[in-house]
């Protein structure tokens, strides 16, 4: 028990003598001090002080005791009021602590974190210095993130901006917290100088994962918005030197520039500045931007005009100012289409069609329009050129055409024509355009000599297709320029210069079908038939299939024409030869015109051969068609009785649907006859590819012929024979279905029995038997088994009308013993009794 109660004096307890023993035996041992501290944690707090006190006496340079003691002693005073005495008693433990422990930077930091809490200001500023003095700079990083928390919790802007200072010397990678910083405090000049210095350093990675790209935008934006506080930099140098380096920003910096000087009041500077920036963008976006801040800016000028000559009174001045400022917004509006092509052309000044446009936007300034056009041919390079140059050369000379100045247009269709296109095809657009102008004022020999002057050749041969020579020498080869010096030759030459041109265009082999037809026409035009003729023949060797056939068309019908039938072996030549080769496709109309040769003037046998020969060569689609002409002219010339084969043969080659139709027509054909028993029979070979579920028509039509002209057993042989067919098709149905269905649910099926099987047998087959007895006929009302056929003998006479050209003439008047007067016989009748009739002798009564 304690004898005295004086805190100066050791205290000891019966429990603390082992402890007290273990000391005076091993004074320097941690452990034991240690032990005795933890045997002593419930004694009162200057006991438990007194035993460290006394640990540290004796070793004063122990961590592990400085530690654990200064944590006990800032633990009993926490919670207590700053201002008690207890705070400066543990401030002076640190300051002891620190004699021994000064390269300790855990002892500096509590220290620190401690006199923070205390609020003193400048005892911890001047702590965290002593720390930085004290600790070796490789433990420095440990003191400065709590140094810079600590001055960023109370406004000392500039003691905090000086030990920011010193930070960056140590740790210049860190200098974005620093610019945040100086933003937040309003010290912007600074920010803007140290934001521009990180971005000029190669090395330098941004902390916060900022690009150079948005460090650059961060600080135009800084200080393009802040030029009465950055003076330090020279803004503009700066945003025209991010303009070169990031031209996907181009607007934005422009934007940040003018936007400079507006908020500095030098309105005119902004304007100049918007005016360059739209002279110099390249980018429709980078246009946009800028034009409409221009226009922003513009209708802000106006309107703060307004308001404040409403505010303090209009005089002369400030109406002439607002007339000025409305002329100017007014003028900025109007010339953003010309502005915006100018932005077009500045990225692609080879582009043709927008030199048309920005023409038509000078619509009704001819010099404007001059100049324009001047302008357009000198920049477009005609290699690369985006569209197509000679038009903006036929406009040119058009333009001064239209103008009434004739002399100026043929100057620049005379430039024109130098100029080395990229096509041949432009230049030859070119002459045209020249030689049109002239036929409109009606100098037809000056447009004759130009085409003559444009088509003569070159002093050299040169291949057509050589592009290392140039457009001018090519030339002479265009169909366009032959094909209008043709035309112009038949308005305004002579038949000689005509057909001489005809004849250089098959020389030089550049003919086209049309050309060859247009040859032959003016030929024929001037009646000479034989030339035309011989023009056509050259046509068709210099062409083949298929684009000989026009020419081939156009020659046969004009032969045709011409001879009839005066030359008909020679235009039989001429067929034989344009079929031979011909291909199916073209084939219909040769041989239509063909056969129609035959039947005007020819004979009919050799037509009918001819519509043999063309079912066999036409497309299969095509095929149906031509055996219906071939079927309606061989009934016109022998009669129907002859088209029997002609049916037959195209029920055999025509495809099965097309055949089915053959077939019906066939068989209605007999029935008209009177042929029963054949019609009867066509149905019956017809109905082998007749599924009853998709053919009923074909069925029903057979049906009611049997019950016009059949009996009860063809019926049911018409019936039987389509329960056999229905059933071909359902096994092949069927087979195909079974499979698929297996394929889709074999797994559900898998554990059906075969008892499943059965009864889906069983409901098919009763399916099929309903189906049989809906198609059995109804059961006649009367015994008659035949009927006669219902053609009349009229109409039976008009479809056994022959018109034979090469039929025998035979005299009316000569007779035959077939033709002899038969007399009538009265033939006697005689009762029959009823019973021999049986029931149909009822029926016959009723």
């Amino acid at each position: 028990m304690p004898v005295s109660q004086n805190t100066t004096q050791i205290i000891f307890e019966e429990d603390d003598l082992a402890y007290e023993e273990e000391i005076l035996r091993n004074p320097f041992s941690v452990k034991c001090w240690l032990r005795y501290v933890d045997h002593k944690k419930d004694s009162p707090r200057h006991a438990v002080n007194l035993v460290y006190e006394r640990a540290l006496k004796e070793l004063p340079g122990s961590y592990k005791l400085w530690y654990n003691y200064l944590k006990l002693r800032r633990k009993q005073v926490k919670g207590r009021c700053i201002t008690d005495p207890g705070f400066e008693d543990v401030n002076n433990a640190f300051e002891r602590s620190l004699v021994f422990m000064h390269k300790m930077p855990r002892i500096w930091l509590d220290y620190c974190h401690f006199l923070m809490d205390q609020g003193k200001i400048v005892r911890t500023r001047r702590t965290f210095d002593r720390a930085l003095r004290g600790l070796p700079i490789s433990q420095h990083y440990r003191i400065w993130p709590l140094y810079l928390k600590f001055i960023k919790l109370y406004p000392l802007h500039e003691t905090a901006v000086r030990v920011f200072r010193r930070y960056m010397k140590l740790n210049h990678d860190d200098a974005e917290s620093f610019i945040d910083y100086l933003k937040s405090i309003g010290r912007l000049d600074e920010a803007a100088v140290r934001l521009a210095r990180i971005i000029n350093q190669e090395d330098f990675v941004s902390k916060a994962g900022k690009s150079k790209h948005q460090l650059w935008n961060e600080l135009c934006d800084l200080i393009s918005k802040n030029p009465d506080k950055v003076k330090s930099l020279k803004v503009e140098p700066i945003i025209r030197q991010g303009i070169k380096k990031y031209t996907d920003q181009v607007g934005l910096l422009w934007n940040s520039l003018a936007d400079y000087y507006i908020r500095g009041g030098h309105f005119e500077k902004a304007r100049d500045v918007y005016e360059e920036a739209i002279q110099s963008v390249i980018t429709v976006r980078d246009f946009s931007q800028v034009f409409d801040a221009y226009a922003q800016f513009e209708e802000s000028m106006f309107s703060a005009k307004m308001e404040t000559s409403a505010e303090l009174g209009p005089t002369e001045e400030d109406d002439l100012e607002l007339e000025l400022r409305m002329a100017r917004l007014e003028d900025t509006l109007d010339r953003r289409p010309l502005l915006l092509n100018s932005v077009l052309l500045r990225q692609n000044p080879h582009n043709v069609s927008e030199w048309h446009k920005r023409v038509t936007l000078y619509e009704g300034n001819p010099r404007e329009i001059i100049n324009t056009y001047t302008e357009a041919v000198q920049t477009v390079d005609p290699k690369l050129a985006s569209g197509k140059l000679h038009t903006i050369w036929v406009a040119f000379a058009k333009f001064y055409e239209e103008a009434g100045q004739l002399d100026d247009a043929r100057i620049i269709f005379d430039k024109a024509t130098n100029v080395p296109y990229k096509k041949v095809d432009d230049l030859a657009s070119v002459w045209c355009e020249w030689s049109e102008m002239e036929i409109r004022h009606e100098n037809y020999e000056d447009a004759l000599k130009l085409m003559q002057k444009a088509t003569a050749p070159p002093p050299r041969k040169v291949a057509y297709h050589d592009e290392a020579e140039t457009v001018q020498s090519r030339v002479y080869k265009s169909l366009k320029l032959w094909s209008m010096y043709a035309d112009l030759e038949e308005s305004f030459g002579s038949y000689k210069s005509c057909k001489a041109v005809y004849d250089r265009i098959l020389d030089l082999r550049i003919a086209t079908p049309q050309i060859i037809i247009n040859y032959g026409m003016f030929l024929e035009e001037n009646n000479y038939f034989e030339e035309a003729f011989r023009a056509y023949e050259k046509g068709i060797a210099l062409f083949k299939w298929p684009n000989v056939y026009d020419i081939w068309n156009q020659y046969l019908s004009k032969f045709i024409e011409r001879y009839g039938g005066k030359k008909l072996e020679r235009a039989r030549d001429l067929f034989e030869q344009c079929l031979d080769g011909c291909p199916p496709k073209y084939a219909k109309a040769i041989y239509l015109l063909y056969a129609k040769l035959e039947e005007d003037h020819g004979l009919a046998r050799h037509a009918m051969a001819v519509y043999d020969r063309s079912t066999k060569a036409v497309l299969p689609e095509e095929q149906f068609e031509m055996f219906n002409i071939y079927i309606k002219k061989a009934a016109e010339i022998y009669g129907v009785t002859h088209t029997r084969a002609i049916y037959e043969k195209a029920i055999e080659v025509l495809t099965e649907d097309k055949s089915r139709d053959m077939c019906l027509r066939f068989a209605d054909l007999e029935r008209k006859l009177g042929e029963i028993d054949r019609a009867r029979a066509l149905y019956a070979h017809c109905s082998q590819m007749c599924d009853p579920r998709s053919t009923q028509e074909f069925w029903q039509t057979w049906k009611d012929f049997e019950v016009k002209h059949g009996n009860e057993d063809t019926v049911r042989e018409m019936l039987r024979v389509k329960r056999s067919v229905q059933a071909v098709f359902n096994t092949q149905v069927n087979f195909m279905s079974a499979q698929m269905l297996a394929a889709q649910s074999g797994a559900v099926d898998e554990d059906a029995g075969p008892g499943d099987e059965m009864k889906k047998l069983e409901e098919k087959a009763r399916l099929l038997a309903e189906e049989s007895m809906k198609d059995q006929p109804p059961q006649p009302d009367k015994g008659i088994l035949f009927v006669r056929s219902d053609t009349t003998d009229q109409e039976l006479g008009e479809l056994t009308k022959t018109n034979n050209p090469e039929e025998i003439d035979i005299d009316d008047d000569f007779s035959s013993d077939d033709e002899a007067t038969v007399q009538e016989v009265n033939v006697e009748k005689q009762a029959i009794p009823s019973a021999v009739f049986g029931e149909l002798d009822k029926d016959d009564s009723d």
